[in-house]
């Protein structure tokens, strides 16, 4: 089942029936919407890889346990975002894993060596993602290690990329195409964690910004979210190592309307990476989120008004 999305009047019963129809294609629903608390901000804040229900049938397929397929999650993201409908946000998070569908990569990014059939060469898009094993139905974990004990039916990518891919980004596709109708943009915040184990040679900052280096946001967007977590003690870099992913890219297009930033946390902030547990951390970076969204709050209300920040 292919959903797709136009741009729509208004957000309630529109939305309501998108949900309907997508969470009904599949036993576990592709994502949860948490509406805003307030209304009139055109915020959308986004978690596609915090999910964390494993379909038994990719756990069999798998060679991995759930423990270290785990690690590849972008561990309680969903949960840092929280504050995000009191600041007038509607906050989606995906429900299944990145590591089983990747809705952070286009939809053909699909490594042929990983199907027992030949594929047809218009539903392959051969990126270094996908040559690096993390194509939109990944081939390795988050550690290099191989994830599946045998080739797959090319219809297993397929099915999953129905059921779960496109209902995520048909809702996405929803929720910002309504705040460009009611409000004449949308800023969409899309959220990450990123780890620190194996990456400390590189002098990780706390937080990356990623805007597509200037090109899928305003970039007083970029700048407010960077002082407001200066602001607060953390140590931030722009695009560097992440720039944004296929959701930015795409959807952060300014001149239509919608901007886009990714932003990356570090995970050592708020987790034990090896033991996949909560730190004392996580709930003083909770509340940092939900101010750096509120900030954020602030210039998509300024940006939906004719006086408000210049989007070139």
């Amino acid at each position: 089942m292919t959903h797709t999305a136009s741009p729509v009047p208004a957000e309630s019963d529109t939305i309501s029936d998108m949900i309907s129809d997508t969470t009904s294609v599949a036993p576990l629903s592709p994502f949860v919407l948490v509406p805003p608390l307030i209304a009139g901000v055109p915020l959308v804040v986004a978690s596609p890889h915090s999910g964390h229900a494993y379909p038994q049938d990719f756990l069999t397929l798998s060679r991995l346990d759930r423990t270290l397929l785990r690690r590849s999650e972008d561990f309680r993201v969903d949960e840092l975002l929280a504050g995000a409908p009191g600041v007038g946000a509607h906050l989606i998070h995906a429900t299944f894993p990145r590591i089983y569908c990747d809705v952070n990569r286009d939809s053909d990014e699909l490594d042929p060596t990983m199907f027992t059939e030949s594929m047809p060469p218009e539903r392959t898009t051969i990126t270094p993602r996908v040559r690096a094993g993390l194509g939109v139905i990944p081939r390795i974990s988050a550690s290099g290690a191989p994830i599946y004990r045998t080739r797959l039916p090319l219809r297993e990518a397929t099915d999953r990329i129905a059921r779960f891919w496109a209902p995520y980004h048909a809702a996405l596709s929803a929720l910002i195409a309504a705040q460009i109708a009611a409000h004449g943009v949308c800023v969409l915040v899309d959220c990450h964690s990123m780890p620190g184990t194996g990456l400390r040679a590189y002098d990780m900052p706390d937080f990356v910004l990623g805007d597509a280096w200037g090109s899928s946001c305003a970039a007083a967007l970029t700048e407010a979210a960077e002082a407001c977590l200066r602001s607060h003690g953390f140590r931030t870099n722009r695009n560097t190592p992440y720039a944004g992913g296929y959701v930015t890219r795409h959807y952060g297009r300014p001149a239509t309307g919608c901007h886009a930033l990714q932003v990356e946390i570090g995970r050592a902030l708020y987790m034990d990476e090896n033991g996949l547990t909560p730190n004392t951390g996580f709930g003083d970076i909770r509340t940092v989120m939900t101010a750096l969204l509120r900030t954020l709050a602030g210039i998509a209300t300024d940006l939906a008004h004719p006086s408000g920040i210049r989007t070139g």
